[in-house]
């Protein structure tokens, strides 16, 4: 199953989209003669733990409700998946290649940091942050979202607590994030980090251990490696933060970029006003936003 947000009559709808048609969560909840949900936070809170039953039923309740159509994929502005997630949680340094190109020591534990709800930005949206910094960067990444409530949960039941994936953008803007030895300035810059199109179940997906990460810049390939090479694999990561903080339904975790980043280049490849990046990750589907003019 593929879980929408989308923009009607200035509020934000759940949705799902099925062969590049969008319907309404809220119709498709009601038709299923089960407890309404309009936002997708909302959802995952009640149907967390219901989203491979639901998603097996989907295609069948749809036919039985064409009223639940909202239009194609492409009359529908999408914003990102979960548009008000609790937490936005990162975890940098992930693959080994691109720990070596920064030059640092392996970690021996997830190297951590956050962003918040007014970063994020939907695919169909415009990266901002070139008008403040003269060196924004590029990093692709497959995004987690958590479906159920994790406290202490242990690795290998951490996957059960995973509503599903998406690619994410996690646009970073060097010059302010090297200023000290805090990462937030540079990684908070207001509707500079790009997620989506769609959240996609673990029952499309199969091993979220096994998948190929591809980011584009104007349609040139410059990171390009699979997950299998995380330091932390998915569940791991899962299990480590639940260790010390609650993970909610709706929570966004983004697991790390390859090496290729901007900035590690020589030279250095900054973004640009009009470059059009795109994070393509398998199974999952393809991100694509242009950087907004200054």
């Amino acid at each position: 199953m593929r879980i929408v947000s989308y923009l009607h009559e200035s509020r934000v709808r759940g949705g799902v989209l099925l062969d590049d048609t969008v319907f309404d969560l809220e119709r498709l909840l009601r038709a299923a003669g089960t407890a309404p949900a309009s936002s997708v936070r909302d959802f995952l809170a009640v149907y967390g733990p219901e989203l491979k039953a639901f998603s097996t039923d989907l295609a069948g309740l749809i036919d039985r409700n064409p009223g639940t159509r909202v239009g194609a994929r492409s009359d529908v502005h999408l914003t990102t998946p979960v548009p008000d997630p609790a937490k936005v949680l990162c975890v940098g340094l992930n693959y080994k290649d691109h720990v070596a190109e920064t030059g640092r020591a392996l970690p021996e534990h997830p190297d951590v940091f956050v962003k918040f709800a007014s970063t994020l930005v939907g695919p169909e949206d415009e990266i901002q942050g070139a008008d403040i910094s003269a060196n924004l960067d590029f990093e692709g990444e497959v995004a987690v979202v958590i479906g159920r409530t994790a406290r202490h949960v242990p690795e290998e039941e951490a996957l059960d607590h995973v509503a599903g994936l998406a690619p994410l953008n996690d646009i970073s803007a060097r010059d302010l994030q090297y200023r000290g030895t805090q990462w937030t300035a540079g990684k908070t810059v207001d509707r500079s980090t790009p997620w989506g199109p769609a959240l996609v179940t673990l029952d499309e997906i199969g091993d979220p251990q096994t998948l190929e990460l591809v980011t584009r810049v104007n349609g040139v390939e410059l990171q390009h490696s699979n997950t299998r090479h995380q330091i932390f694999p998915i569940a791991r990561i899962i299990s480590y933060l639940s260790s010390f903080l609650m993970l909610e339904p709706g929570d966004v975790i983004a697991t790390g970029t390859p090496q290729g980043i901007g900035a590690k280049r020589t030279p250095p490849i900054w973004l640009k006003p009009g470059d059009t990046v795109e994070v393509d990750v398998e199974r999952v589907g393809v991100l694509s936003n242009r950087v907004a003019e200054h």
